[in-house]
């Protein structure tokens, strides 16, 4: 049997279930294993190179591989002609669309799937994803920063049409150009995107030898990010036009940046709002005083600490929170106390203490008096 007539998923090597990535992996595999380029004067691995090319390009796109699912290599042969009465299948009969959405496709048009007939538009390129990592200052200040992805982009050999240099389009000899085919359906005509030509109406006359008619090829770029004072986890940077090539000269897709903040060693943060935990120590909450906080624009805050406060609470100053992003002014600060209990002690201080402890009368500490004031009236004296 001829190398144009093997399965197309043997010749791939891949499962009838395989998605996009897994095709395009055993492609690339195949492609470079039995490129012309490796093999000079093979003409067993250029016949194979071609066989894999041809599988592939049916099988990446998802109306020719439906179509080779349900009629195999027929669906590609000549016989599969445009007329309104011809059979879909060539030697096979009347073709058998189940699918209703056909038909209402054809009578609606594009409210149910799409305008029948006519040229199928060529589909953009993908959107990309890019997950970036930034400091919490970084996230304060905003950065200008520099990325590397590989990312496909324009064929130079082909400025991205596809076809080999010196060559162009062909009109689809399927088709005959109109980027559509017809089936006999009952009483209905079923009309459906090209499988041959994707819809464009035309094939190439010789793909392009550089990216394999595809129009397209990958490489590393590199890109300028700005990331704004005040970005968050989660928020996302759109690079327009930075996405993936359309393949033959269609549009490109966007990039995305996610931005990641990692956390810091002294501020949590909630939104626009930074929190951070302070230890001061019993006298300075017992006296009152107070302490000085960094902030992440590099001046100091400088918190007050009211006479008697407790550990857990919460002080709050304004405007010295995260940017608002996009936005103008900053969220807040929030300070939680953590009264410190000393763990080492000179003699002079342990005689002032115990000197203390001997005046006490218990209004020092209402909240102490107050629960053993009530342990008391619960177990009875």
């Amino acid at each position: 049997m001829a190398a144009t007539q093997l399965d197309y998923y043997q010749l791939l090597e891949v499962s009838r279930d395989a998605d996009g990535s897994v095709l395009k992996s055993a492609y690339r595999k195949l492609a470079m294993k039995y490129h012309p380029d490796r093999n000079p004067g093979d003409a067993e691995a250029e016949a194979k190179f071609k066989a894999c090319n041809e599988a592939y390009e049916v099988l990446k796109d998802p109306q020719k591989r439906a179509a080779y699912d349900r009629y195999g290599h027929e669906a590609f042969q000549q016989g599969m002609n445009g007329g309104g009465g011809g059979g879909f299948g060539g030697g096979r009969g009347q073709a058998d669309f189940g699918d209703i959405g056909d038909i209402f496709e054809t009578i609606f048009g594009s409210a149910f799937g799409g305008a029948a007939g006519g040229r199928q538009q060529t589909r953009r390129g993908a959107d990309l994803r890019y997950d970036m990592q930034v400091t919490l200052e970084e996230a304060f200040h905003g950065k200008s920063t520099e990325i590397e992805i590989e990312v496909s982009q324009a064929c130079d050999t082909c400025d991205g049409s596809g076809a080999a240099p010196g060559t162009s389009e062909r009109q689809c000899n399927l088709c005959h150009g109109h980027g559509s085919v017809r089936a006999k359906q009952g009483l209905f005509v079923v009309e459906r995107p090209c499988p041959t030509c994707s819809g464009r109406g035309a094939v190439l006359e010789e793909p392009c030898g550089s990216c394999r008619g595809e129009g397209r090829v990958d490489r590393a770029q590199a890109l300028s990010v700005e990331v704004p004072p005040g970005v968050d986890t989660g928020t996302r940077i759109r690079l327009t036009g930075k996405g993936e090539a359309g393949a033959r000269g269609a549009p490109s897709g966007d990039l995305y940046i996610f931005v990641h903040v990692t956390p810091h060693e002294l501020f949590q943060r909630e939104g626009t709002t930074l929190a951070t935990r302070v230890p001061v120590s019993f006298t300075t909450a017992a006296l009152g005083g107070s302490v000085d906080i960094p902030d992440l624009d590099g001046s100091t805050n400088s918190v007050d600490i009211p006479t008697g406060i407790q550990s857990g609470k919460q002080l709050r100053v304004r405007g010295a929170g995260m940017p608002v992003l996009q936005g103008r002014g900053r969220g807040d600060l929030v300070v939680e106390i953590a009264v410190e209990t000393p763990t080492k002690l000179s003699r002079k201080q342990k005689d002032i203490l115990e000197e203390f402890r001997e005046t006490e009368t218990g209004d020092e500490c209402p909240e102490s008096r107050s629960f053993f004031s009530k342990l008391k009236d619960a177990f009875g004296g």
